[in-house]
């Protein structure tokens, strides 16, 4: 389980930097997988809107937190 939750973390960590990159440049790598969060999420979520950047590396920050939490949590 706990590998599960670290993949996850990595996963978001990748989508929310990929999602900055993509704001501020065009992110031309695995961009229909890694921009999922920016290109669907975020213009369906009213509060968001304007606030891009932000949410993105929120997003990032949120997947490095969930895998140092995996890691240090009790087998």
């Amino acid at each position: 389980m706990r590998k599960a939750i670290q993949v996850l973390g990595l996963v978001l960590a990748l989508q929310g930097a990929s999602g900055a990159i993509d704001h501020i440049a065009v992110q031309p790598f695995l961009g229909i997988f890694l921009n999922f969060f920016n290109r669907v999420i975020i213009p369906r979520v009213a509060f968001l809107t304007g606030y891009e950047l932000f949410a993105n590396l929120a997003l990032a920050a949120l997947g490095v937190v969930l895998m140092i939490a995996a890691e240090r949590a009790p087998a």
